[in-house]
């Protein structure tokens, strides 16, 4: 074809890299020290604070309460990192829009 393209490819892409780059990209997925927990060491049992105090509902007046389940970005934290149960979560997550509403919380902590 044209006798500037090296590699031989019609394209003119690198056309061997390609499977090479798949093959390693493919080696990376799902390894690291985000699987495994990063140092080691034993987790802390995660339990739902409002199950603990027997408390039966989330109030949204009650915002300091609220700002640990609210991330530093403003994002509400989710159950798997909070640890608190499916009714609690989703009593917290209505709380938390509720007090945003009523402007007792900020919508972003920008």
């Amino acid at each position: 074809m044209n006798g500037d393209k090296s590699s031989g490819d019609r394209f003119g892409g690198r056309g061997g890299d390609k499977d090479k780059d798949r093959d390693r990209d493919r080696d990376d997925r799902g390894r690291g020290m985000r699987r495994s927990g990063g140092l080691g060491g034993k987790r802390r049992p995660k339990f739902c604070y409002y199950c603990v105090e027997k408390n039966e509902k989330v109030d949204y007046k009650d915002v300091e309460k609220l700002r640990k389940y609210i991330s530093e970005r403003g994002k509400i934290v989710p159950r798997r990192i909070s640890g608190s149960c499916a009714k609690h979560q989703r009593q917290l997550t209505e709380a938390i829009k509720r007090a945003r509403f009523m402007a007792l919380l900020p919508f972003s902590l920008d």
